[in-house]
């Protein structure tokens, strides 16, 4: 079947686009689906975590966002989630989806200046939720949010992101499912 922008439905689904360096704040809002967080939450949490740093080590030194995962992490405890790092040695088969709210991934991206990409690698931020029983990438660099189907397409979706060397993934669960770690399949521990 052909996945793309509106292959699974016409239901609104939230995705916030890319601007300046603030894809950790795109890629949380969208796994989150609505706009909670903004550059000066963010830029809070920085202080929060730093409070006598002169430059801030959890973001970019022009104050242009980039900012790094404990802002994250602490950005959804502040919403009674977890972020739980993925173990890149398992396979995403012994994930238990049904109990992550959504995905953030961290990955490789390319630098470009308006239209020529240049040879230089940065880290990207990006979210993948479930809205309305289809999963979808919300990239915030994608024009729209891109349907990947359901949770065969996931699973292949995730596997293809983490197979890239520097790639990482934090699912992001309640608290609860944190703690007692039910976000792992029981009967599939690490392969």
């Amino acid at each position: 079947p052909s996945q793309g922008p509106d292959a699974c439905g016409k239901r609104e689904v939230f995705h916030e686009k890319q601007r300046l360096e603030l894809c950790a704040i795109h890629a949380l809002n969208n796994v989150l689906q609505e706009r909670v967080f903004t550059k000066e939450t963010a830029d809070d949490i920085c202080k929060r975590l730093a409070p006598q740093c002169v430059v801030n080590p959890h973001r970019s030194v022009l104050g242009t966002g980039n900012y790094d995962v404990n802002v994250i992490m602490a950005a959804l405890q502040s919403r009674e989630l977890a972020a739980v790092w993925w173990d890149k040695r398992r396979t995403v088969q012994s994930l238990c989806v049904s109990k992550v709210q959504g995905f953030i991934l961290n990955v490789p991206s390319r630098v470009s200046l308006g239209i020529v990409s240049l040879p230089l690698r940065r880290r990207h931020w990006l979210a993948v939720r479930q809205v309305n029983g289809q999963y979808y990438n919300l990239d915030s660099k994608l024009k729209s949010p891109f349907c990947i189907g359901g949770e065969a397409e996931l699973r292949t979706f995730l596997s293809e992101q983490l197979s890239q060397d520097v790639a990482e993934m934090l699912l992001v669960v309640r608290r609860e499912v944190e703690e007692d770690g039910s976000w792992l399949n029981s009967d599939n521990t690490k392969k």
